[in-house]
């Protein structure tokens, strides 16, 4: 059990990242030219109704004060009011948290289920003609852009097939399920194909490995070989390098849920830029820092878990 000490202080040292992140955060979201002030209000606002306003949200108060503000709200476990919306940030990110968070773990089902029989088809005929079209395939899907994906897919299976929505998410569990089949698939393809030549690359090698050898100087099929000591020791460095691109996915949601008019918190990041609600886009952020440091700390246990001589 000593190899898992480090799941007592990794937490502590995830704190300075966090900070580092709500002040880059919050920062750069007071560089977005406009008041949001005279963004809700309209063109047509008095001075005396905007300075009450940004009396209302403390937006009159100095930078550094508003920032102490912010962390303190964090602090109590709340994120301010949106101005926007008019209501908890906190309550309001509870909202459109459900269509994110099953368009991730769909993507990263599915992304699994595409790469690992693509990587094993090409390691096992390494060289040949599988080999070659699963390599030229993930090269392809590297280069296709996510939103370009996501029309042609959308031309594709609504347009000229009729066969999934275009838009929404739904009502019941089936419902919203068929509504994430394409969202999920654009990003699904996406990452598949980094996770294959990643895998496949791993995967080679432990076919030479001498751990194999020895399994087959012992007699044991080929199939065996491969399932019960090549897989499990090509799975470490594919989990560290999906836990990066799960960071990488959350935040490539905007752009999917935008295409595919998803309710989540991308298209809610999107709209609280547009209107200049400063706590929306502060919250959306720091949940979506949150997310990417708890899914690289869950990849370390995984990684440790899968390989005894790993140390953290």
């Amino acid at each position: 059990m000593h190899r898992y000490r480090f799941v007592l202080y990794r937490p502590l040292q995830f704190l300075p990242v966090l900070l580092g992140i709500s002040i880059i955060t919050f920062v750069l979201v007071r560089l977005i030219p406009g008041d949001p002030a005279r963004v809700l209000l309209g063109s047509r606002a008095t001075p005396a109704a905007i300075a009450n306003i940004r009396a209302q949200y403390g937006l009159d108060e100095p930078l550094w004060v508003q920032y102490f503000y912010f962390i303190g709200n964090l602090g109590q476990g709340e994120m301010g009011k949106s101005i926007l919306y008019k209501i908890d940030v906190l309550r309001l990110i509870a909202t459109r948290l459900e269509p994110t968070l099953a368009l991730v773990l769909s993507s990263v089902a599915q992304s699994i289920l595409i790469a690992v029989p693509l990587a094993a088809l090409a390691a096992r005929h390494r060289t040949r003609l599988p080999d070659h079209a699963v390599r030229i395939v993930s090269t392809l899907g590297i280069g296709f852009p996510p939103f370009w994906l996501a029309l042609m897919l959308i031309i594709l299976f609504s347009v000229r097939l009729g066969i999934f929505p275009v838009s929404g998410y739904g009502g019941s569990l089936t419902d919203k399920l068929y509504h994430l089949a394409l969202p999920s698939l654009t990003v699904a393809l996406s990452l598949s194909a980094v996770l294959t030549r990643s895998l496949r690359a791993a995967m080679v090698q432990a076919l030479e490995s001498d751990v194999a050898t020895a399994a087959r100087a012992r007699g044991m099929p080929e199939s065996i070989v491969f399932w019960r000591h090549v897989l499990p020791n090509s799975l470490v460095p594919t989990v560290n390098l999906l836990a990066v691109n799960i960071g990488w996915l959350i935040g490539g949601t905007v752009v999917v849920e935008s295409v595919f008019a998803l309710p989540g918190l991308g298209q809610l990041l999107v709209r609280a830029i547009f209107s200049r609600d400063y706590m929306v886009v502060q919250g959306v952020a720091m949940v979506f820092a949150c997310a990417t440091v708890l899914v690289n700390f869950l990849a370390d246990i995984i990684t440790v878990a899968l390989d005894p001589r790993v140390k953290l």
